[in-house]
């Protein structure tokens, strides 16, 4: 028997609001400068999906903390700097948002503030203020289930109960160990083929998600 959704966890970057390639140009330019040459597949592959801490655990391991905590601060700086003058919401996320009929919350990587702030930037944050969740809250990021179980149980929704919607392998990885269902957004940088796994079902445009979840119902 499939359990009803009664709660849509969204991840934020690169499912509500467009940042993804925001960070990863970012990165790719402080990797440049500090030491670490990545292609912008190299940083989708290894960051993102990942917390600000986890990256910076990569990051000292290569390059050590000193390294790392440089790395940490340029980012921080230049990705606010392109936030506000660039950033977007999702293509079709308003419509998709204006269209599901359970309730919904955030559970992101991203500190709050930096939810704060790109949620506000794209005019979101009403949406969800006081239903939104970090990594910073728990003991592991993704792909550890943490977070969405976190955010399940504050919400008082039982794992089987919810649905993820996200756009990174680790954000899969995660709701699968959480025992969630997975709806893998394929339009962003994340390609179909790192999204697939059990339990997820995998699409390209925003507009379709109620109608998916609608699906997920009677399935």
């Amino acid at each position: 028997m499939i359990n009803p959704i009664e709660l849509v966890i969204f991840d934020c970057d690169g499912v509500l609001v467009d940042s993804e390639r925001i960070a990863v140009r970012v990165h790719v330019a402080a990797g440049a400068d500090l030491g670490w040459p990545l292609t912008e597949a190299e940083v989708i592959d290894r960051f993102v999906g990942r917390s600000r801490t986890s990256i910076g655990e990569l990051i000292a391991a290569r390059l050590g903390p000193d390294v790392a905590a440089t790395w940490g601060e340029r980012f921080e700086l230049a990705h606010r700097q392109a936030v506000d003058t660039g950033l977007t919401p999702v293509d079709g996320i308003t419509d998709a948002l204006d269209g599901i009929s359970q309730q919904t919350c955030v559970a992101s990587s991203g500190t709050h503030e930096k939810m704060r702030h790109t949620l506000g930037r794209t005019g979101l944050y009403h949406r969800f203020e006081g239903r939104i969740f970090s990594a910073t809250e728990v003991a592991h990021g993704k792909p550890a289930p943490d977070l969405f179980l976190h955010a399940a149980a504050t919400m008082g929704v039982p794992p089987a109960a919810c649905v993820v919607v996200e756009d990174s392998q680790y954000g899969v990885q995660a709701a699968r160990s959480a025992g969630m269902r997975c709806f893998g957004y394929a339009g962003g940088l994340t390609s179909a083929r790192q999204l697939e796994g059990p339990d997820t079902v995998i699409f390209d445009d925003m507009r379709k998600l109620p109608a998916l979840l609608d699906s997920a119902l009677l399935a």
